[in-house]
Parts: structure tokens; C-alpha cells; sequence
């Protein structure tokens, strides 16, 4: 344990996810040792993602103004939806250059475990984007683990009634793995070969 603000900067870096304590402990001595323009800068880019980026009113990916760049984008089509937990798959997916639809972002998967149930996500959103007519089919995008194939069993019994195509990712995603995990000819194939459920 070290004292005063050296140990506050551990703390917090500890707090991010994916960073232990060995990790918090690396970056806090790093910090401590750079340029001080280079932390600076580092800081400065902390203070504006925090004051200029929200969600997109639309599909709630993350924007700098009311909607996203690809719900501004006039030559995606409306017809076809595709549904992820959270907007890193989006990036994902928008690597592949494989889809041309708009998306809706939930903001995580159902995981009782976490307290986390269907009012807790984006799904009302979704049921009153759908109920436009505009959407044709619907593609369920979720991690292909636990939460996410219970998140889009859900959704597919939901929409079914509505008479929306519904489809899923075909194989080529490893179980238990994240969409922002997966390289781009994978996730290309997985949209290609996506099947309906």
C-alpha cells in the first residue's frame, strides 16, 4: 500500500474493468513517470468524452450529437435492425463492412445473477422502433454466451407475434466469447450464415 495520491490513483484505476491491481498499480507509476503534457492530454480527453458523448435518441449508440453518425446515414436501409448488448458490438460489426441495416443498442443482457431483467434494458425502445412497420427482419446480435442467448430467446418470443423476420448470428462465434472479440472474416461469416430461430 502506498499513501496519499499515488494509492487514490490505484484505487481508481483498480475500479475500471479488466484492470487488477498489478495492472492499476503499472499505469498509476507510468502516469507518475510521464510527460506531464502527455498526462495532461490524457486527462483532457477523459473530461471531454464525459462532457460532449451521450446515446443516440435513436438506437442509442454512443454520439456527440442527438443521433449517431449511422442513424444520420440516408443510404442505410430501415428495413433490417440488428440488435447488440452494448456499442462496442457495433464497431464489431461495422468492421465486417457485412451489414447495411440500422442497429439498437440494449445496453447489456438479461443476467439474473446481476439483478439485471428485461425492464432494465433498452427493450421497450426496441418494441416501439418495431412498431413502425418499417422493419422486415431482425437480427439478434448478442454475446453468444449465457446472458445473451437468454437476452435473445427473449426477444425473439416477443417479436415473433409482430410478424418480423427474426435471425441470429450463425456458428463461428465461439461460445462464451465477445462480439468486440472476434476478428473481422468470423463475424463477416457469422452474419452471412445467420439463421433464423
Amino acid at each position: 500500500m502506498y499513501e496519499g495520491a499515488i494509492q487514490d490513483l490505484i484505487d481508481e484505476l483498480g475500479r475500471l474493468p479488466g484492470v487488477g491491481p498489478k495492472s492499476a498499480q503499472r499505469i498509476a507509476f507510468h502516469v507518475l513517470s510521464a510527460d506531464p503534457a502527455d498526462v495532461n492530454r490524457l486527462a483532457g480527453a477523459l473530461r471531454k468524452v464525459k462532457d460532449l458523448v451521450r446515446f443516440c435518441t435513436t438506437c442509442y449508440n454512443v454520439a456527440e450529437s442527438e443521433q449517431c453518425r449511422i442513424c444520420r446515414d440516408p443510404r442505410r436501409t430501415d428495413e433490417v435492425l440488428c440488435v447488440v448488448e452494448e456499442p462496442k458490438d457495433v464497431v464489431a460489426i461495422e468492421r465486417t463492412g457485412e451489414f447495411r441495416g440500422r442497429y439498437h443498442v440494449l445496453g447489456g443482457a438479461i443476467n439474473p445473477l446481476e439483478g439485471i431483467g428485461p425492464d432494465n434494458l433498452r427493450i421497450r425502445e426496441l418494441m416501439t422502433r418495431l412498431g413502425s412497420g418499417t422493419v422486415r427482419e431482425l437480427i439478434l446480435a448478442t454475446d453468444p454466451n449465457t446472458e445473451g442467448e437468454a437476452t435473445a430467446t427473449y426477444l425473439a418470443l416477443m417479436v415473433k407475434p409482430m410478424g418480423i423476420a427474426v435471425t441470429r448470428l450463425a456458428s463461428g462465434l465461439p461460445v462464451g466469447g465477445d462480439l468486440e472479440y472476434a476478428d473481422e472474416i468470423t463475424l463477416g461469416r457469422a452474419f452471412e450464415g445467420r439463421r433464423a430461430i
